[in-house]
């Protein structure tokens, strides 16, 4: 069993770090893989090149695009409508970095579920998701859903996540799997089985049970090693992304990406599973 290490730039985010520099630290520091979270709206063609030259420079693979898109479910059709065309632009940069997959957070359920049914803002979601895969897979690309910790996110349980994928239907949208997440709903790790091979990318981080965090692993109670275990035991072959958001002292951000990178590796190496 072999997986890689990596971490998404947004642990970045909020310091002197600019992204060409986040990419050559990450590379210095040991990880094997990155995540890009980048708006392609806010990204010239000079950066987008720099990037890439970067990247392929240090020897680091693009594995994800990250996003967090809750206006794909507006209640008004042209925001949702521009929306899909902003993910599809987000697909493009991937493509453009090599990545071969998005990762997408959806957003919530508007007016504590009254007003609209929750079953039409579903529906949009579920259709939105089917045509930007049907975008990816033209890319050679993938989607992978994220599921988030909150009362009334459209994906917050793994009954949730399995419903969703279901009524998509469609071969390019997957699964991630955000341990950090799965922990704050109290899902043990064996609740991974249920998602298998569906499990197309790891987001990895600690928290205290109670309030989302993004901490390096170890800060926390998050029983990581046991999730980690778990994904050897499913047969998961891809990236462990390091999610981290945001450090508290952000001139002390190198420690902090340091210190998750040398617990993960720790873990990982301690199971066998990093290639």
């Amino acid at each position: 069993m072999s997986m890689k290490l990596g971490m998404i730039e947004s642990a970045w985010f909020g310091t002197k770090i600019d992204p060409i520099t986040g990419v050559k630290l990450a590379k210095e520091i040991g990880f094997d893989t990155y995540d890009i979270y980048h708006d392609p709206r806010m990204t010239p063609i000079k950066e987008r090149k720099k990037l890439r030259e970067t990247l392929e420079e240090v020897g680091l693979k693009c594995v994800a695009m990250t996003t967090a898109c809750p206006s794909i479910t507006d209640i008004n059709p042209t925001i949702r409508r521009f929306s899909i065309g902003w993910i599809k632009e987000q697909l493009d940069l991937g493509y453009d970095l090599g990545c071969d997959k998005m990762v997408i957070a959806l957003g919530e359920y508007i007016w504590e579920k009254q007003v609209i049914k929750p079953e039409e803002q579903w529906s949009w979601a579920v259709e939105a998701i089917r045509e930007i895969g049907d975008y990816a897979k033209d890319l050679d690309m993938q989607i992978a859903i994220e599921l988030e910790p909150f009362k009334l996110s459209l994906i917050n349980s793994i009954d949730a996540m399995i419903k969703f994928l279901d009524d998509v239907g469609h071969p390019a949208v997957k699964a991630n799997a955000d341990v950090s997440h799965l922990h704050l709903i109290r899902a043990p790790p064996e609740d991974l089985k249920r998602l298998g091979d569906r499990i197309i990318h790891v987001h990895f981080s600690d928290n205290n049970g109670k309030v989302h965090g993004d901490l390096p692993p170890g800060r926390g109670n998050a029983p990581l090693k046991e999730y980690l275990k778990i994904l050897k035991e499913i047969g998961y072959n891809g990236a462990i992304s390091i999610e981290l958001e945001f450090c508290p002292i952000p001139d002390k951000v190198i420690d902090w990406v340091k210190e998750a990178y040398t617990a993960t590796a720790k873990m990982m190496d301690e199971l066998k599973i990093r290639e």
